[in-house]
C-alpha cells in the first residue's frame, strides 16, 4: 500500500459524519438515563416540601371548616352508630335525631332569625323535592328541655284552621311525633292565619292539640307548644294559562316542642345538669306536612334519600393515603377521643418491585420522621383538639409509582435511540454523504435562477425515502424553473398592455383637453381625472400595484362645497337623483380633491347599481370631535354577511352579478387605497332599507 492510500485512510475527515452521530447518539443515551434520575430526584425533593405545605394548608381546612357554626354543629353532635337513614339502602325511611346547636336557644317567633340561626348551623335535612327539615336542641340546659322543629315545603294557598272548630282535618296542618324513653309524645298543629295575606304573603300561628292517634282532640291546644307558619307570596313557578291548580308557593315553619322527660329530668337532680342528653341520638322525631283532607303528606321527614347536614365523617375525603386525624375535646380530667379518621389508601403498587427496591435504597435516603398539626378550637360547649398526622412514606410510594411509568418511557426512549442509530447507520448516513457532496458540487456551478432546472439529480432517485426526496427535488427545481419563466413572459406581457393602453388612450384625451380646456367648461374636471387615471396605471405591472403605489398631494379640500359639486354632477354620469345634507358649519379636511372624488364616485356607481328603482341616493355630511365622515347611502338589498368584509378587495365582486363584464372587483379597492393614502377610512354597514358607505377623514385647522 502506497503512502497515499494510507494517508488517505488516516485522514479523519470522511469519517466525521459518522463520528459526530456515533457521539450524538451515545450522548442522547446518556443524557435519557440521567435526565430520569435527575427528574425523579427533583420530583421527591419538591413532593416532600409540597407534602409539608399541603398538610399544613389542609389542617388550616379542617380548622376553619370547623370553627365555621356548621362545622361546630358537627363537633357537637359526633357521629354515632346510628345514622339519619339506614345504611346502603336508600329505600329506607329517614330517622331524624335532634342536634345540639351551637346556640343557646332558637328564636322561633321570627321567621328571619330561625331562618338564619339554621342555616348559619348547617342542620337542615334536604330531600329531593326540595323541602328542607331541621330538628334541633339548644346547648343551654336552662332553654327548659324544648326540641325545636324548623323546615320548609312548596304548597298552594295555605287553608286556614277555624278556632272553635273540632275538625283539624279541614286545614292545613303539621304533625310532629317524639319517640324518647319509651314515650311517645305526638302533636297536631292546624294552621290559624293571623291576619289576611298581603304583599309579603302569609303569616299564622301553629296551635298544637295533643294526638292519641284516635281522631279525638281535646277542646284546648297545648300550652307550652309554639309554632309559626310563614307562606310567601310570590309562586315557584309561573303557572300555565290552562293549569286547573294554582300555582305552589315556598312555606316556612318553626315549632318548639315542649317535651317533659326530658324538662323533668332537667330539674330533678340538684346542682348543674347534665346537658345535652346522652340519648340524642336515639330520639326519633318524625315531621308530616299535611294537607286539607285525606291526601299525601306535602313534607314527610320519613322520605328516603335524604342528605343528611355536614358531618365529622365528611372530611374524610380531605385526608391524603397515610393521613390520620385525630379529634378530642379537651375536659379538666384529660382529653377524651370523639372521632379518627384516616385516609383511604388508594396509591396503586409499583409494577416493578426491583425498581421500588433500587429507589428506597439508593434514591430515598432516609425515611423522614411523620409530619403533625396541632389545632385546638374553641366551641360553647368546650374546646376540641384537632390533631392531623401525615407519613411522608407516602411520598415515596407515589414517586415508585411514578419511576415505574417514567421507567417504560426511558426504555422506550432508548430503543428508539438505537434503533435510529442503527436505521442511521445501514441506509441514511452512507446516502446522505453522497447527497451533499453532490448538492455541494451542484450548488457551486448555480449562477443564477435560468440554472435551476439544469440540476441533474436522477443518478440519485430510487424507491426509499432518500431516493424519492432526490426526484422530488429534482421534478420540483424544474417545475419553479418553469414557473420562473411563465411568471417573468406574463409580467412583460401585461406591462407592455398596460403601455398600449395608455398610449392609446392618452392620444384621444389629448384632444378632448383642446376641445374642453376653457376653465369654466364642466368637461374638462372630468377629462382630467381621466388622464390622471392612465398616469397612474400607465407603466405598472399590475392595476393593484399601481393604485397601491400613488403618491397623493393633499391639500385643505371644503367637503360642503366638494360634496354639493359631486352631487350636482352626478347625473352627467348617468347616476339622478342624488341629494346631498350638508354640516350646519364648514368642515375642511385635508385630502387630494380628485382621488375622493374617484372614491365617490365608485360608491355612487355601486349604490346605483344595486338601489330600488325610483329611490333616491343620500349624502350626508357629519362631524365629530377631530374627524369628518360622510355616510352615501342606497335602498336596496343588503350585502351579504360573509362579503361584506372581503368587497374592499381587489377583484372581489357581487356572484350574483357575474353576467357584467365591466364589473372588475376594482371600484371598492380604489376607494379603500385611496382613503387609506389620505389618513381615512371606509366601511360598509347594513342599514334598515339598505346599505350605507361611510367615509371617515380627520379634520384640517382653518
Amino acid at each position: 500500500m502506497s503512502l497515499d492510500a494510507l494517508g488517505r485512510r488516516l485522514n479523519p475527515a470522511p469519517y466525521r459524519l459518522r463520528l459526530l452521530f456515533r457521539g450524538a447518539f451515545l450522548l442522547l443515551i446518556i443524557g435519557a438515563v440521567a435526565m430520569a434520575l435527575f427528574l425523579l430526584q427533583q420530583e421527591q425533593q419538591l413532593s416532600y416540601r409540597n407534602y409539608e405545605d399541603g398538610l399544613n394548608k389542609n389542617a388550616a381546612q379542617i380548622a376553619a371548616r370547623l370553627r365555621h357554626p356548621a362545622g361546630q354543629l358537627a363537633l357537637l353532635n359526633p357521629p354515632q352508630p346510628t345514622a339519619i337513614s339506614e345504611a346502603d339502602d336508600s329505600a329506607a325511611p329517614t330517622r331524624l335525631h335532634p342536634l345540639l346547636l351551637p346556640f343557646s336557644a332558637l328564636d322561633f317567633d321570627d321567621q328571619s332569625k330561625v331562618q338564619q340561626a339554621i342555616e348559619m348551623a348547617g342542620c337542615m335535612v334536604e330531600y329531593a323535592s326540595d323541602d328542607e327539615v331541621c330538628v334541633a336542641i339548644g346547648n343551654n340546659p336552662w332553654a327548659g328541655g324544648f326540641i325545636y322543629v324548623a323546615g320548609s315545603f312548596a304548597a298552594a294557598d295555605l287553608v286556614e284552621h277555624e278556632r272553635g272548630d273540632r275538625m283539624l282535618s279541614n286545614a292545613h296542618r303539621v304533625r310532629i311525633s317524639v319517640d324518647l324513653r319509651g314515650r311517645h309524645y305526638q302533636w297536631l298543629a292546624p294552621f290559624e292565619a293571623s291576619g289576611p295575606a298581603d304583599a309579603s304573603g302569609r303569616r299564622g300561628r301553629l296551635t298544637g292539640f295533643a294526638d292519641n292517634g284516635s281522631g279525638e282532640f281535646a277542646s284546648r291546644p297545648v300550652k307550652d307548644f309554639r309554632g309559626w307558619l310563614w307562606q310567601a307570596s310570590q309562586c315557584l313557578e309561573e303557572p300555565l294559562a290552562t293549569a286547573p291548580t294554582p300555582c305552589s308557593k315556598r312555606a316556612f315553619f318553626s315549632v318548639r316542642l315542649p317535651v317533659d322527660v326530658l324538662r323533668d329530668a332537667l330539674f330533678a337532680g340538684q346542682g348543674r345538669p347534665v346537658w345535652p342528653p346522652a340519648d340524642l341520638n336515639r330520639i326519633d322525631v318524625h315531621v308530616e306536612v299535611l294537607p286539607p283532607g285525606d291526601g299525601p303528606a306535602l313534607l314527610d321527614s320519613a322520605s328516603p334519600q335524604a342528605t343528611p347536614p355536614f358531618s365529622l365523617n365528611d372530611l374524610a375525603p380531605l385526608l391524603l393515603p397515610g393521613e390520620t386525624l385525630r379529634i378530642r375535646k379537651l375536659t379538666r380530667e384529660g382529653a377524651a377521643d370523639v372521632l379518627t379518621l384516616v385516609g383511604a389508601d388508594n396509591t396503586p403498587a409499583p409494577a416493578s418491585r426491583l425498581l421500588d427496591r433500587l429507589l428506597r435504597r439508593y434514591l430515598f435516603d432516609r425515611d423522614q420522621a411523620p409530619i403533625e398539626t396541632l389545632e385546638v378550637i374553641a366551641t360553647q360547649a368546650g374546646r376540641y383538639e384537632l390533631a392531623l398526622r401525615g407519613d411522608v412514606r407516602t411520598v415515596n410510594k407515589l414517586i415508585s409509582v411514578v419511576a415505574t411509568r417514567v421507567s417504560w418511557f426511558v426504555v422506550a426512549m432508548l430503543l428508539a435511540i438505537l434503533l435510529a442509530w442503527l436505521a442511521m447507520e445501514i441506509g441514511i448516513i452512507s446516502r446522505i454523504t453522497v447527497l451533499t457532496r453532490r448538492a455541494d458540487s451542484v450548488s457551486k456551478t448555480v449562477k443564477g435562477s435560468n440554472s435551476l432546472g439544469r440540476l441533474d439529480l436522477s443518478d440519485l432517485r430510487g424507491a426509499d425515502e432518500l431516493g424519492v426526496l432526490a426526484g422530488c427535488l429534482s421534478d420540483l427545481l424544474q417545475r419553479v424553473q418553469e414557473d420562473v419563466d411563465r411568471e417573468h413572459i406574463r409580467a412583460e406581457q401585461e406591462k407592455d398592455m398596460w403601455h398600449a393602453v395608455g398610449h392609446e388612450i392618452m392620444s384621444p384625451l389629448q384632444s378632448l383637453m383642446a376641445l374642453h380646456g376653457e376653465g369654466d367648461n364642466g368637461s374638462r374636471r372630468y377629462i382630467e381625472r381621466m388622464q390622471r387615471a392612465v398616469r397612474v396605471l400607465y407603466g405598472s405591472a399590475s392595476p393593484s400595484e399601481a393604485f397601491q403605489s400613488t403618491n397623493l398631494q393633499l391639500e385643505i379640500l371644503d367637503l360642503g362645497s366638494f360634496l354639493k359639486q359631486v352631487a350636482d354632477n352626478a347625473s352627467c354620469i348617468g347616476i339622478d337623483s342624488v341629494a346631498f345634507d350638508d354640516a350646519d358649519e364648514k368642515v375642511l379636511v385635508r385630502a387630494n380633491e380628485h382621488s375622493l372624488e374617484d372614491v365617490v364616485t365608485h360608491i355612487l356607481v355601486n349604490a346605483e347599481r344595486y338601489r330600488i328603482r325610483g329611490t333616491s341616493i343620500r349624502i350626508q355630511l357629519g362631524v365629530s370631535d377631530g374627524s369628518a365622515t360622510i355616510a352615501i347611502a342606497n335602498q336596496g338589498p343588503h350585502i351579504a354577511d360573509d362579503l361584506i368584509d372581503k368587497i374592499f378587495e381587489y377583484g372581489v365582486s357581487d356572484p350574483a352579478d357575474r353576467s357584467n363584464r365591466n364589473n372588475r372587483g376594482q371600484g371598492l379597492f380604489v376607494a379603500k387605497t385611496y382613503m387609506a393614502k389620505m389618513a381615512g377610512t371606509v366601511t360598509a354597514l347594513n342599514v334598515a332599507d339598505g346599505v350605507s358607505f361611510v367615509l371617515s377623514l380627520p379634520r384640517a385647522s382653518g
